[in-house]
């Protein structure tokens, strides 16, 4: 009895250890948005993958956007978004759905960045704050609000979290630094 006793001590032992190595690697990977917020929030990119507003790196870039169709008539616009409201459940954030296998492996395969406007706009930023600072693995950076809130986040290279330089990269939406991102951001006070 002594020996399955001592057995169960070893295994809940490795078990807590286990769940201590996580929680430490999951530390690492995830992105608070504090400071003169309504809300902190923490961001976790590892889930971005999923996330229905990513955008492809070599897309986010591109000048060969596709361009939004501005024929379509108000009414139809309008007739759109009330079915949308009314018989669709609004999921906020948009999630894919409903993913096939071969788009599944092609997920896995790009590299992604996520506009971070939304969740800028979900931490309800206080009217005076004018400022952000990114607490980098580097140092820290000052960065104007509104440079903030037109930026991406680099989250994904080939399909895989940025293990090593990440969790994210910060790079402006007309592509300046996009060689030379803002890298290892742990963290983003609003000033």
């Amino acid at each position: 009895m002594s020996d399955n006793l001592s057995d169960l001590v070893k295994n809940i032992n490795l078990s807590a250890m286990l769940i201590e190595d996580i929680l430490e690697r999951w530390k690492k990977m995830i992105v608070p948005i504090i400071g003169n917020v309504t809300y902190s929030i923490t961001m976790d990119p590892t889930v971005w993958i999923f996330d229905d507003r990513k955008i492809l790196l070599h897309e986010a870039f591109s000048s060969n956007k596709q361009p939004i169709d501005n024929n379509e008539d108000d009414i139809e616009k309008a007739a759109k978004r009330w079915e949308n409201e009314v018989f669709h459940h609004k999921i906020n954030p948009p999630v894919n759905k409903s993913i096939s296998r071969l788009e599944g492996k092609k997920i896995l395969t790009e590299s992604y960045v996520m506009p971070i406007k939304d969740f800028i706009n979900h931490a309800e930023v206080k009217p005076e704050a004018k400022e952000a600072k990114l607490i980098t693995r580097d140092g820290d950076i000052i960065l104007s609000l509104s440079d903030l809130m037109d930026a991406y986040l680099f989250f994904a290279r080939e399909g895989k979290p940025l293990k090593e330089d990440g969790p994210v990269h910060l790079m402006y939406q007309d592509g300046s630094n996009k060689d030379n991102p803002i890298k290892g951001i742990k963290k983003i006070e609003v000033l």
